[in-house]
Order: C-alpha cells, then structure tokens, then sequence
C-alpha cells in the first residue's frame, strides 16, 4: 500500500464520524431551543406572578427571598450541560479534522521526498546517457543538445512544492452565536439593531430559509423582555 492509498483509508473514514457528530449536535440544538423557550415563559410568568403578589401585599421585595422557582433554575441548569456537551463534541469534530490535516502535511512531506529522490534518479540517468552518447560521436554539438534536453527534462519533473500553511485572514469577518465565518446557508435577523445579523442554519436550527420576518433568539428575548416591562 502506498503511501497515497494509506491516507485514502484513513481519510474514508472521518465523513461519517462528522455526520454522526454534527446529528448529535443538531439534536442537542434542537433540544436546547425547546427547553430555552419554555424556561423563557416559565420565567416570564414567574415574574408576573411576583409583581401581582407584590402589588398584592403578599409577596416582600426581599432580594433575598424572591428568586425564580427550582424548576426555572434546574432547566437553567440543563441548558448549560446542553450547551456544554455541543462545545464538546465541536472540539472533537475540530480535532478529528486537524489530525487529518496534520497526516496530509505528514504525507505531503513524504511525497515531496519520493519526487526528489525520483528526479535525482533520472536526472543522473539522463546526465550518464548524454555522456556516453557525447563520447561516442566527439561532436561537441550533439552534447550541447543532449545538455538542452536534460534541461527541459529537469525542469518538467520538478513540480512547484506544495506549502501547507496557508495563510488565515484576521479581518475575515466573523457571523453567528458560534463566532465563526460565513459558510453554507445563512439567515439574517430581521432586527435592525442585532449585534451579531447573520446566522448559520445549522446554529438556529434552520432548514431552509424562514417565510416571513425571522429574529434570533437574543432579539425574541429582549423583545419579550421590553413587552412586560
């Protein structure tokens, strides 16, 4: 097995392994806006409740006794271990694409080296023929053009070197809750006023693009927030 054919079977393997982390993370996601919504209301009710208890002279505005219930604080709780777990199997999707990329510079390095060792062997095999065939004739002419023809040689067979560390733009500009740069579908959030804008599909559990006005999370939040103030 080659050295080509060795990355390719190692290779083969890791677009299932980020198909099943991405579902994984795409089920978490989904799971996680479900139960961020419903502790939203949960919240928003529970704030409603104490502002009529307070009017109600039932309720102390005691910092210290009014807080949300255990139920709103334990869904809390669950949507930290959510999102916890989404940064973890992210980090190992990264890993598992880096290691590639760090065996493709291994077998980049190792093909580099194959196609010099193989230049130099046919370079001196071509520099050995045009000596005997100038040896043989005497005529200074005929190894003028075999030294023409080993020129033309060397330079087909060697191919410009193929550097690996590509250079990373810092003013990329980054989109998304995740930080990252544009890429695949995206939906821009209908509040003018947003600070992030765009968003991948994936990120906000999208499918397709949303019929209508669309906001994020963040925006619905603080819009529902300034509706009970």
């Amino acid at each position: 097995m080659t050295f080509l054919e060795d990355f390719e079977a190692n290779l083969h393997s890791l677009p299932s392994m980020l198909h099943r982390c991405y579902t994984t993370m795409r089920n978490l996601d989904s799971s996680l806006q479900v139960l961020v919504h419903q502790n939203e209301q949960r919240c928003e009710q529970e704030i409603v409740d104490l502002k009529v208890g307070h009017d109600a002279g039932t309720i102390t505005a005691d910092r210290a006794i009014v807080r949300f219930s255990d139920d709103a604080i334990d869904e809390q709780k669950h949507c930290i271990r959510i999102s916890d777990e989404k940064v973890t199997l992210a980090t190992r999707a990264y890993d598992m694409v880096d290691a590639q990329i760090q065996q493709l510079d291994h077998y980049m390095k190792r093909f580099e080296d194959h196609r010099q060792e193989r230049t130099n062997t046919m370079g001196a095999g071509a520099s050995g023929a045009n000596a005997d065939v100038s040896t043989r004739s005497g005529r200074g002419s005929e190894s003028s053009k075999g030294g023409r023809k080993k020129t033309r040689l060397a330079q087909q067979l060697e191919l410009p070197s193929v550097s690996m560390d590509l250079p990373v733009d810092p003013n990329e500009p980054t989109y998304c809750f995740c930080n990252q740069v544009s890429y695949g579908e995206m939906v821009a959030c209908d509040n003018s006023e947003c600070k992030i804008e765009w968003f991948h599909f994936g990120c906000v559990g999208l499918k397709e693009q949303p019929k209508g006005k669309w906001f994020c999370s963040e925006c619905t939040g603080k819009q529902k927030r300034r509706k009970y103030k």
